[in-house]
């Protein structure tokens, strides 16, 4: 299975400098891993993946012309309220990435708003998750891609940097490397490490065939619930 191609190697000055780094040569999950797991509610995935992976509540989806997405993670990790790594990111990130910026949670500042979303889109980003917050709620709403963040204020950003792309983010508690699958859709985000996400895709194809039997039970009215006293009685 072929890996997704890296970005194209950066030149940018100071690239070398810790807080100014610019790292693009990372692998990304299979394209086709990522298309499977478009396909398969975030829930599912994370019951199949022992529930350790799935970002905390709170990120809400700040576009609602667009809905489930999976991608290769492009993370960027800004100082808290400035967003000049940010921009950058949104130069080189190629088409279907998944841009997860770590802002340190900060709400003080909008680090993104309708003018970087709709840029985003134009160059073919799958969507954007923002530790942090953003503004121009109106405008994002209509966007093709999904806005995932933290919050919303007017007051915005800085421009002065420092910060680092493609290096490892938290974000949401769960730990993120680049080039990692990340998979939302309307009850939030999960990230899966890029060496187990086919192995778990495929777990979460065959856990949705089996919810798939039991709605088809519960029309029936013959979902079997036995299991509800055994394992009460297991306990007593």
């Amino acid at each position: 299975m072929n890996e997704q191609s890296s970005s194209p190697a950066d030149k940018t000055p100071g690239a070398g400098t810790p807080g100014w780094r610019i790292h693009t040569g990372f692998a990304r999950v299979p394209k086709e891993v990522a298309a499977r797991a478009a396909q398969v509610p975030v829930a599912v995935i994370g019951d199949v993946s022992n529930r350790l992976f799935c970002l905390s509540a709170g990120f809400d989806n700040y576009s609602r012309a667009a809905r489930g997405f999976a991608g290769p993670a492009f993370t960027v990790k800004v100082r808290p309220g400035d967003n000049l790594f940010l921009h950058k990111a949104l130069d080189i990130a190629l088409p279907g990435d998944v841009i997860v910026c770590d802002a340190g949670g900060a709400q003080e500042n909008a680090i993104l708003g309708e003018m970087m979303g709709r840029y985003a889109a134009s160059r073919g980003i799958g969507a954007i998750v923002i530790n942090g917050a953003i503004r121009d709620r109106a405008g994002l709403a209509s966007l093709p891609i999904p806005v995932y963040a933290l919050g919303v204020t007017p007051n915005g950003p800085w421009k002065s940097g420092p910060g680092e792309i493609g290096c490892p983010v938290v974000t949401g508690g769960v730990a993120i490397a680049p080039g990692d699958l990340v998979v939302g859709d309307e009850d939030g985000v999960i990230i899966l490490p890029r060496q187990d996400a086919s192995t778990v895709i495929e777990r979460a194809e065959a856990h949705h065939r089996v919810e798939m039997t039991w709605a088809d039970q519960i029309s029936r009215h013959a979902w079997p619930r036995g299991w509800v006293d055994q394992a009460i009685a297991a306990q007593s």
